[in-house]
């Protein structure tokens, strides 16, 4: 099984960049990650990883939310594993440990928004037992 680890220092955060930019390659950047980072965790974003050889291969971004319409639950921003490093375990690992936390904390749901493109992902998804509830909509601003 894989060890989740939490990034909680500078340089484990900016480790975990290359992981993440898979995922959202408008973040170029590895010193504007950092600060975008930080400033959410100061909004309760928390960043977990798993690694192999010492380097992060897969990830997760999450929090805490509450809502009218969800309750209390926890909300993943950001999941994803290298493409090199798939079928291996990590991504289920980061997806049991969230959802352990997720009980302990007294959640009542657990939500992720996953693009449309991104199928293996959501067979992934389907097949730990989530259900699409809900279409995400967006408008960009000018």
């Amino acid at each position: 099984m894989s060890a989740v680890k939490q990034a909680d220092s500078d340089e484990a955060i900016l480790a975990c960049h290359p992981v993440l930019r898979e995922l959202r390659p408008h973040i170029t950047d590895a010193a504007q990650f950092l600060v975008r980072v930080r400033r959410q965790m100061g909004e309760g974003y928390r960043l977990i990883y798993v690694d192999e050889a010492g380097a992060p291969v897969a990830c997760a971004g999450f929090r805490m939310t509450e809502h009218l319409s969800w309750q209390k639950g926890l909300y993943v921003d950001d999941l994803i594993c290298r493409e090199g490093a798939r079928g291996r375990g990590h991504a289920s690992a980061l997806m049991d440990w969230l959802e352990a936390l997720a009980r302990a904390e007294g959640c009542e749901q657990f939500h992720l928004d996953s693009g449309c493109q991104r199928h293996v992902a959501h067979r992934f998804y389907h097949g730990r037992g989530m259900a699409i509830t809900a279409f995400h909509f967006l408008k960009k601003l000018d």
